[in-house]
């Protein structure tokens, strides 16, 4: 005989505990006025009434107000003396002939401190309230001359922070940042592991996680816990860590927050570099950077909060030898640049100031974790702030939402826009093209994009240069050239920050780099750093790697290879024809590992096609051939999706044939994603690059990744292997009845284990997984990546064994997000029950509802 129990909630399991409480208000209201209780209403009222029977207390009461008024008449004597006194200090201040500081206040003890403390404070407040907020500042500055500092310091921070260049480098071409500042996504949490996957696969996966599953947080609030002292933020490359930086101190020096922060410092890992064989002291190198703190000589940290902030450490050329660099805990003692920073990050210097630093993802384990309070990730903007973003760029509303509309009718473009740089470049072309400024095909694949991008920062040459710049001039092939090559090598080495070394190396001469910066002034930039050393950078990594895809194609078709060059990429210039140079191009972006040639090769393939070449032909040589059989090529990449790589190269090379405007394998599958009912694909013997086509276009589904329903392709264990990717991808995964046994149990425990993965609620239900398969999901449940957060597995034929196992699985992952297990249907055993129960009364585990059956 079967009893069904169905136990739901903590709450539930501690009944006689919820009763012993329940005379406790639910409210904010203090709970010894319990509004919920007739008998302390009634004396509540009682007592307001003074109703006290016939004794002495009404007598009591007036002596003790006699009394009262006694002391605080002495205490308002009192008050008003101590505050003219101190009034008549600070007059004495003020007075032209007086020194600042010339009282020594060092014999004070800690109380009378605290109370001039206090009397300034009023009196500061009542001078500004009255208008006089000159004299206010000059009497605080008289006290306490770090204020002086502190308003110099924010003011030249503020008037650096306040405008930004949007891909531009030159002065006169900005924007007020707070104009438009689009908020970006930030999320708490790190699980540790360092992802060295090119950073738009990192981009494509983040898309598809779900922002339920993220703890958000404001950049204002990352230093909210007093208790963190470092906070390292990570996002892949233009995410906007910088802007992200520029708005944090800008709002600080505005005085819109992190005021109880004294001093800010920041120190780009780009302009460090520059100093690495100095050897000097932290506070000479303050003085350095900061002039105006000269006549600070000691930065105390235990009176002044000061912040030092790092942007940028993957561009990093220290070694930052945390292991073996000495320990150094003076302020004042001169030591390497590396050994400074280490000591700095570690808190042997300057224990109490704060520290943020930002870096690409692939270079955060440079900081040991024991070093680091919080780590955080920018994932740049959501579907929202795209919209918002837009909105703010174009002052046009009807050709912003034009805009919005085209991006999101190309999801490969619109997930991009996760990206604020891509953001800006698209809003860059289609502003001019959706606006009739320029006529053409609106742009739909990345080359298109990429390529218009070029054109107009060519023909839109920054004023300041007075230059005629077209694709024809000489001046322009050789400058486009030149920017390629430095992009092709300096992508080989994975470099993005470029020093006067650098550019010498590819043949640029640095007198004459403002020269290639003026033809693409909105491409190349030369910055100027803090002490106006240079700096030079692509605006983003995608446009380093499209102008390194174009120099390889332009060099290619000439066969205008100079130099004898050894390395792996260059090889690609010994093929003999442009078929076989592609072919290699696809070989050695799979060979990579971490994907650091996927992007690469998109642009390679979408520039083989004469139509993006026909908007290029300027900078087309007179002689060379591009012509080549793009079927050829068409039909190599197909190949390479037959041999069924991983799912993430397997994505990138439909992305290649997307730019190679070849679609027939999606639409090949089309059809039966377009017919409605179950079991679509019954019957059907789908190739391996069907069944990789379907996956990429479900994986392009944001229908589909809300909610997987295995049973409408197919109810087989080959079908879930073959999609199990998308269930990878997905927040719920429907797998109800799908003639599942404990084989599929295993692929879906390395999901599970899967940092990448989105699921949240799986239903296993009605398959013959048995106690076996329970034990191999298991392997799953307890990886403190899973993120399950509902489990379904009812009449599975599960016993009590499986029930061990799965309790089991819950208890040696106490970070487990599971917080409903339905077992109905199997022969659970009171053993079974008893084991999942004790969970569910365990307060360090979040299960919260458990609907089982005992046999």
């Amino acid at each position: 005989m079967a009893s069904n129990t169905s136990v739901s909630g903590k709450q539930d399991l501690k009944k006689d505990e919820t009763m012993m409480k329940r005379s406790r208000s639910d409210s904010p209201e203090p709970s010894c006025v319990s509004m919920k209780s007739d008998k302390s209403m009634d004396h509540l009222i009682t007592f307001s009434h003074g109703v006290c029977s016939n004794d002495q207390r009404p007598q009591k009461k007036k002596s003790t107000k006699n009394q009262l008024d006694s002391i605080f008449k002495e205490l308002e004597h009192k008050v008003i003396t101590l505050i003219k006194n101190e009034l008549k200090r600070f007059r004495k201040l003020l007075s032209t002939d007086y020194p600042a500081c010339s009282e020594t206040e060092g014999e004070d003890d800690e109380a009378l401190y605290s109370v001039r403390e206090g009397a300034l404070k009023i009196t500061l407040h009542v001078l500004k309230s009255m208008n006089h907020t000159d004299l206010a500042k000059t009497l605080q500055n008289k006290l306490d001359p770090v204020s002086e500092y502190q308003e110099t310091l924010k003011s030249k921070l503020g008037e650096r922070c306040k405008r930004i260049n949007e891909g531009i480098s030159q002065h006169g071409s900005s924007t007020l940042l707070n104009e438009i500042y689009t908020e970006l996504y930030i999320t708490e949490g790190w699980s540790g592991d360092v992802n060295n996957e090119h950073e738009v696969r990192q981009i494509e996966t983040a898309s598809r996680r779900p922002e339920t599953q993220e703890t958000p947080i404001k950049c204002n609030d990352l230093f909210k816990d007093k208790s963190i002292r470092t906070v390292l933020t990570k996002g892949v490359a233009g995410i906007g860590k910088t802007v992200s930086v520029q708005k944090f101190i800008l709002d600080w020096a505005e005085g819109k927050a992190n005021q109880d922060v004294t001093f800010m410092f920041p120190l780009p890992f780009r302009e460090l570099n520059l100093m690495k064989q100095e050897n000097l002291s932290l506070t000479k190198l303050l003085h350095h950077f900061f002039p105006e703190m000269r006549q600070l000589q000691l930065l105390n940290c235990d009176t002044y909060k000061a912040m030092f902030i790092f942007d940028g450490l993957d561009e990093c050329r220290l070694p930052l030898n945390f292991q073996s660099n000495e320990r150094l805990c003076d302020v004042t003692e001169s030591a390497s640049m590396d050994v400074l920073l280490t000591n700095l990050i570690k808190g042997n210097l300057l224990p109490s100031a704060l520290l943020w630093i930002t870096s690409r993802p692939g270079a955060v384990n440079q900081i040991p974790p024991e070093c680091v309070g919080l780590v955080t990730e920018i994932r740049g903007f959501n579907d929202p702030q795209k919209e918002e973003y837009f909105s703010k760029r174009i002052t046009d509303q009807s050709l912003a939402n034009k805009i919005i509309t085209h991006m999101k009718s190309s999801r490969s473009l619109y997930i991009m826009c996760h990206i604020p740089v891509f953001c800006w470049i698209s809003a860059t072309v289609l502003e001019r093209m959706l606006g009739e400024a320029e006529s053409g095909e609106i742009p739909k694949t990345l080359t298109q994009m990429f390529t218009h991008f070029l054109i107009f920062q060519i023909k839109h040459t920054d004023q300041k240069y007075h230059q005629q710049c077209d694709l024809d001039s000489q001046q322009t092939r050789e400058s486009i050239l030149a920017l390629g090559k430095l992009a092709f090598q300096q992508l080989e080495k994975g470099k993005l920050i470029f020093y006067e070394e650098d550019l010498r190396e590819c043949g640029i001469d640095v007198r004459e780099a403002s020269v290639y910066s003026g033809v693409c002034t909105q491409i190349f930039r030369v910055e100027f750093g803090l002490h106006l050393e240079k700096v030079f950078s692509f605006v983003h990594l995608s446009v380093q790697e499209f102008l390194a895809a174009l120099y390889a194609f332009l060099i290619f078709i000439n066969k205008d290879l100079t130099e004898n060059q050894t390395t792996d990429l260059f090889s690609l210039f010994s093929k003999s024809n442009m078929s076989d140079f592609l072919r290699s191009a696809v070989d050695k972006a799979l060979q990579s590992e971490n994907g650091h040639l996927d992007l690469f090769l998109r642009f390679l393939m979408g520039l083989s096609l004469e139509s993006n070449q026909t908007l290029l032909r300027g900078l087309m040589p007179q002689t060379g051939s591009s012509s080549h059989s793009k079927q050829e090529t068409v039909e190599y990449v197909k190949e390479k999706i037959r041999e069924n790589p991983s799912p993430e190269k397997t994505i990138n090379l439909f992305h290649c044939l997307n730019e190679l405007n070849d679609h027939s394998l999606v639409q090949e599958v089309q059809h039966y994603l377009n017919s409605t009912g179950n079991s679509r694909l019954s019957g059907t013997r789908l190739s391996p690059a069907q069944w990789s086509a379907l996956v990429f276009v479900l994986l392009n589904s944001e229908q589909e990744l809300e909610e997987f329903h295995l049973r409408k392709y197919e109810p087989s264990e080959e079908c879930l292997l073959r999609l199990l990717p998308v269930i990878k991808a997905s927040k719920k995964a429907i797998l109800r009845n799908c003639n599942l046994t404990d084989q599929s149990c295993a692929v879906l425990s390395s999901v599970l284990s899967s940092g990448s993965s989105n699921l949240r609620e799986l239903n296993l239900s009605y398959n013959q997984l048995q106690d076996s398969g329970v034990k191999l999901l298991s392997a799953g449940l307890e990886n403190p990546h899973c993120t399950l957060e509902m489990l379904l597995m009812c009449c599975c034929n599960i016993t009590g064994a499986g029930c061990a196992a799965l309790a089991s699985a819950l208890r040696s992952n106490p970070s487990s997000r599971l917080t409903e297990i339905y077992l109905y249907g199997n022969k659970t055993e009171e053993s079974g029950v008893k084991l999942l129960s004790e969970l569910l009364k365990d307060p360090q585990f979040k299960l919260e509802k458990l609907h089982i059956e005992t046999c």
